[in-house]
C-alpha cells in the first residue's frame, strides 16, 4: 500500500501571511488539527497545527483541543491572535513524503519526528496530505485485501516469484507463508517485506531457497 492510496487529495492550506486568528478559525471550521503552509509559488514551506498556535500565543491551556480553548472566555484573546501570523508560528521546514512511497515509510517518519501529518508532494507540488489517522485506518483492512497486496506487490512485482511457488494464508492479520524461493536473500527478505504491509500483525514463514535445497541433495 502506498501513500497515494490513503492520502486526502483535497487539502486545506494557508499562507505564511495568514493571521493566527484566521488559521485557528479554519482549523475549527474544518474539524482538522493542522494544515500545510504554502508560499506564493505554491511550495510547501511549513505546517501549522493547533499546538503551534497554542504555544505561540501563550502555551497549552486546559480543555484539550483548540476549538474548546477558542470558546473559553478570555479577555484580550482576539487581540493576541490578530498580532501573530502563521509564518511566525508554523513548524518549518515542512517534512513531506512522495505519493509513491510505501505507507510504512510515512508511518515511520511520523513516529520518528513526532508529528501527526505529512504533506504529500510530487515534483514540488502539493498533491495531498496523510495523517496518523490514515495509517491507523489501513490496519482495518480485511484478510483478503492483505493477501492481494502480498501476492501482487511483494511476490510478483518485488521478488518475481511464480504463482503457486509459495502458499499464503492470512487469518485476522496473522500471515503464514510456506514454500520455495529462488535465493537465500529472497528467503530472508520475504518476511521483512510482508511485515511492512498495513494490517499485518505477525508473520510466520517456512521458506527455503532453491539454491540451499540443491546443496542439500
Amino acid at each position: 500500500m502506498k501513500v497515494s492510496d490513503l492520502m486526502t487529495r483535497e487539502v486545506t492550506s494557508v499562507t505564511p501571511e495568514t493571521t493566527l486568528k484566521d488559521a485557528a478559525a479554519t482549523l475549527a471550521a474544518r474539524g482538522i488539527s493542522g494544515m500545510p503552509v504554502l508560499d506564493a509559488q505554491g511550495t510547501v514551506v511549513g505546517v501549522v497545527s493547533e499546538a503551534d498556535i497554542m504555544v505561540k500565543v501563550g502555551g497549552a491551556r486546559r480543555g484539550g483541543r483548540l476549538l474548546g480553548w477558542l470558546l473559553e472566555p478570555d479577555i484580550g484573546l482576539d487581540d493576541r491572535f490578530r498580532a501573530h501570523t502563521v509564518g511566525e508560528a508554523m513548524t518549518a521546514p515542512a517534512i513531506s513524503v512522495q505519493p509513491g512511497r510505501p505507507i510504512h515509510e510515512a508511518a515511520k517518519l511520523m513516529a520518528a519526528e513526532g508529528i501527526n501529518r505529512l504533506p504529500v508532494v510530487l515534483d514540488g507540488e502539493l498533491v495531498g496530505i496523510v495523517t496518523r489517522a490514515d495509517v491507523v485506518r489501513a490496519f482495518t483492512r480485511t484478510d483478503d485485501e492483505i493477501v492481494h497486496e502480498i501476492e501482487d506487490e511483494i511476490l510478483r512485482r518485488t521478488l518475481w516469484l511464480e504463482p503457486g511457488s509459495v502458499r499464503l494464508d492470512v487469518s485476522e492479520g496473522a500471515v503464514t507463508i510456506e514454500g520455495e524461493v529462488e535465493t537465500d536473500a529472497d528467503a530472508e527478505l520475504l518476511p521483512v517485506f510482508v511485515s511492512r504491509v498495513p494490517g499485518v500483525v505477525s508473520v510466520h514463514t517456512e521458506i527455503r531457497s532453491k539454491a540451499r535445497a540443491a546443496l542439500s541433495r
